[in-house]
């Protein structure tokens, strides 16, 4: 199965189920951590360490979870002061 059907299958469960889904292209992600869209996976990884004061850099899988995580509240918080 590859990585879109998976995600499809994803999608489909979590809107049957109720559940907000949010989706961030790779530079979203990367801009949001690092201040550049075009990062590399170094950078994301040295920068999720900073932003989240880990002590040491967290594997490339990891990091890119994290990465995530921040972007969506970043964007989260974001879309909250602007609906209000």
């Amino acid at each position: 199965m590859s990585v879109g059907q998976a995600s499809g299958l994803a999608f489909v469960a979590a809107a049957r189920a109720g559940i907000p889904v949010a989706q961030y292209s790779p530079n979203e992600v990367k801009l949001a951590v690092t201040g550049d869209g075009r990062a590399d996976k170094a950078a994301v990884q040295t920068m999720v360490s900073r932003l989240l004061g880990l002590g040491s850099v967290p594997p490339p899988d990891a990091a890119d979870a994290l990465a995530l995580a921040w972007c969506h509240i970043g964007r989260s918080r974001l879309a909250a002061r602007v609906g209000s």
